[in-house]
């Protein structure tokens, strides 16, 4: 009984911790700004599917959640918050997007290691497409529908986008192996 006790304690203090980091590698992730044409890049989308593939859903989606909620309570986590206005900047044009970091993160989690090369590659894409959906969907309520909302919200971003997945899906096979730490 006391193994079994053990046993549990260290996995929920090693998902604690898991949760944490992942928070903290999305905050990191979100303040650099790598020069990429037509706009410059932030790794966010990659940290978000790599949370879910390294993870798995119950720990990536905590992590991502962790962060959403440091980014309401005013914490400057977000990508150009600076000074940490919480609930007004998440409720502003990017709220969609953020959304669409958890349902990103719970689809990349669905990856296996029997997965081939092109089917992670099309779960990745399904699984950002997901945040670009969610994102053009609240910035168009936003601002309205007659503004050229994917050229705004989607367009800048996709050359980046397909390199971030492109590199996660051949870093993929090694990434599910971090699953079996936790």
């Amino acid at each position: 009984m006391e193994l079994t006790k053990n046993i549990s304690q260290t996995r929920v203090i090693k998902s604690l911790l898991a949760i944490i980091l992942g928070s903290l590698a999305l905050t990191i992730s979100a303040k650099i700004k790598i020069p990429f044409y037509p706009v410059p890049m932030t790794m966010q989308t990659f940290v978000v599917l790599f949370l879910g593939v390294s993870l798995g859903y119950k720990i990536g989606l905590a992590s991502v959640g962790l962060y959403l909620l440091e980014g309401i309570a005013g914490l400057p986590v977000f990508s150009n918050s600076e000074k940490g206005v919480g609930l007004i900047y998440f409720t502003g044009p990017t709220m969609g997007y953020l959304i669409g970091f958890l349902t990103a993160s719970y689809l990349a989690s669905k990856i296996n290691s029997k997965d081939n090369f092109l089917l992670v590659l099309a779960k990745l894409t399904i699984a950002t497409s997901t945040i670009y959906l969610l994102g053009l969907l609240w910035l168009g309520t936003l601002i309205g529908w007659d503004k050229p909302i994917f050229a705004l919200g989607a367009k800048p971003f996709l050359l980046a986008e397909i390199f971030k997945i492109i590199l996660l899906a051949l870093l993929t096979k090694k990434i599910l192996k971090i699953r079996n730490f936790i």
